[in-house]
């Protein structure tokens, strides 16, 4: 396939830039059984939770879909090597390594001299999202563990959290997941809301543990820290940002995404506008002064042919991406919102805005604290957290509320001004108890902005990314409607939990799977994602714990509902 563009001018040329591009074959499911109502989506997740978990001691826990490479499972330095690893390494062929150093900080190691790249070693079993996503992904599990708790796994989600504390103990921080080519970057700062949760389920069932309590305030200020520490401040707005501490093009996109920088590349080419610098000319003779990680791409400028005569050519000249493109890319990775146009197209100016999402967490984190703080009896403390939210709910409020929209923006570094793309993200300061009630009635006035016929998509812009319109997620789903329930919106809650719920089910009727992401506006789970990875990936955790906890808190006539529309013909069949 071939990019073209012919610019009218009075000599026709056009720019040619090769792309190629995978397709990605799914095998069909089998169809959900009928006349059932709801029980099968809810066995297929009682069931998913078992399949989904992985552990130290089972082969299928080492293997990344990801990257081409033999099984490797790393320790921390100095670890001792458990006993089941030293059996894990026996009956599965794995080969077992120490880390280079102690980490104490990420950004303290350089990930890409970690050869060949591995698994990172955890004490306790955890659930994975699905798909090529084997490991255990840091804001993936706060649902999941939220859907555990609703499924009563209490001990597993306790684990997972524990597993989060090794890492921040042994790896610097909350990672991205337990991959060594992810100890350049955390993801969203869910943890203390997951603590949180499961604490209070312990003492509901008669287990508290001083212990971990104590544990998770000394684990929870650590990552907290990073936070709110150079480089991820984001400049003179005492709010933070993301940050990967990576250069150049992250491993797992170069091998699994393909053609993806590619697809980069060609938009760049084509809207040059938009461009900011991402592409820099790539000249060989200067690569070891100046090198700029990534592959090449060629552009050729040439007449169009209008006659069998050879058109004439300019030189082929070549192109790289440039390194603020890559430490975009890699930081929006770190939102977990791959990809969207949100932080301008691909997400590339990412690390140049203070997020709505990561500042409301991190409001979320210090009331957390704050919390943990009185559980724990120390008072300075208690104060210490409740005026660093207070200064950071009134920093969002000046930052990142537009009145006169009655939504949440983000906060663009580079132009001093508030975005105007509406986005989701809107909704976290509601599910974190920051906004006013006048700013939660405004937002909540404004759903019909994003509402659709399966629930709320990421935006309100159609791009070809899958974090973008059409595509409505679990995950948000679960924020945005706890957020509205806090404020009181219960009926638009209920309505927005009944049409993704009925939409998932829909869906499984059809193909006996639950997916990582839908259509919302065809209510369909076929996704035609052009930029990112382009498979729905079939699970799938958060969507799981979503159906589970949305189900939860719907009227009982809605639910009997619901249940009905299980036993009636699907939309569409004769």
């Amino acid at each position: 396939m071939k990019f073209r563009r012919l610019p009218t001018s009075a000599v026709r040329c056009f720019i040619l830039v090769v792309v190629c591009v995978a397709s990605v074959e799914h095998s069909p499911a089998e169809t959900a059984p009928k006349g059932q109502g709801l029980k099968p989506v809810l066995d297929y997740i009682s069931v998913a939770w078992d399949t989904l978990t992985r552990s130290m001691t089972e082969c299928q826990s080492i293997v990344d879909p990801k990257i081409k490479a033999a099984p490797v499972l790393y320790l921390p330095a100095g670890f001792a090597q458990p006993p089941t690893v030293q059996k894990l390494a026996g009956d599965c062929n794995v080969h077992v390594e120490h880390l280079p150093a102690e980490i104490h900080r990420l950004g303290e190691i350089d990930a890409s001299k970690i050869q060949p790249p591995g698994l990172l070693y955890l004490e306790h079993k955890y659930v994975v999202p699905g798909g090529r996503f084997n490991e255990m992904y840091g804001w993936d599990s706060y649902f999941i563990v939220r859907g555990l708790l609703q499924a009563g796994r209490t001990e597993l989600a306790r684990g997972m959290v524990d597993n989060f504390f090794f890492e921040i103990e042994h790896y610097g921080a909350m990672l991205n997941a337990n991959r060594t080519y992810y100890l350049t970057r955390s993801q969203p700062p869910f943890l203390s809301s997951m603590f949180v949760d499961v604490y209070e389920a312990m003492e509901k069932n008669g287990h508290p543990d001083p212990a971990f309590l104590e544990r998770a305030y000394a684990d929870l200020e650590k990552d907290y820290a990073m936070w709110t520490r150079d480089p991820h401040l984001a400049g003179q707005t005492g709010l933070s940002r993301y940050y990967d501490f990576g250069e150049g093009p992250p491993a797992e996109a170069v091998q699994d995404e393909t053609g993806f920088y590619r697809k980069v590349a060609g938009y760049f080419f084509f809207h040059p506008a938009e461009a900011n610098d991402y592409v820099v000319e790539f000249k060989q003779h200067e690569e070891a002064a100046r090198p700029v990680a990534g592959l090449p791409y060629s552009l050729q400028v040439c007449d169009e042919a209008l006659t069998m005569a050879r058109p004439q050519c300019e030189k082929e000249r070549q192109f790289k991406l440039s390194v603020d493109y890559y430490k975009g890319d890699r930081s929006m990775r770190e939102s977990g919102f791959d990809v969207s146009f949100r932080f301008g197209p691909f997400g590339a100016a990412t690390h140049h805005y203070a997020p709505v999402c990561l500042n409301s967490l991190l409001y979320k984190t210090e009331k957390d604290l704050e919390r943990i703080s009185r559980w724990l009896g120390r008072s300075d403390d208690v104060d210490k957290w409740n005026e660093r939210a207070e200064e950071r709910k009134k920093l969002i409020t000046r930052y990142l509320w537009n009145a006169e929209q009655g939504l949440f923006f983000d906060y663009n570094l580079q132009t001093s001004q508030m975005s105007t793309y509406r986005y989701a993200s809107t909704f976290y300061p509601l599910w974190a108890g920051l906004a006013t009630p006048e700013q939660a009635k405004a937002v909540a006035d404004n759903l019909r902005k994003f509402e659709q016929p399966g629930g709320l998509p990421m935006s309100t812009e159609e791009t070809g990314a899958q974090w973008d319109l059409p595509y409505g997620w679990g995950n948000i789903e679960m924020v945005a409607i706890a957020g509205l329930r806090r404020y009181g919106y219960n009926a638009d809650a209920d309505r927005i939990s009944y049409e993704f719920l009925s939409m998932v089910a829909e869906n499984f009727r059809r193909d006996g799977n639950i997916r990582e992401k839908y259509n919302v506006v065809t209510r369909s789970s076929e996704a035609h994602v052009e930029l990112g990875y382009e498979m729905n990936v079939v699970g799938f955790g958060w969507t799981n714990a979503a159906f589970l906890e949305l189900l939860h808190g719907l009227p009982k006539e809605m639910v009997d509902r619901l249940e009905k529309e299980q036993d009636r013909p699907l939309p569409g069949a004769k």
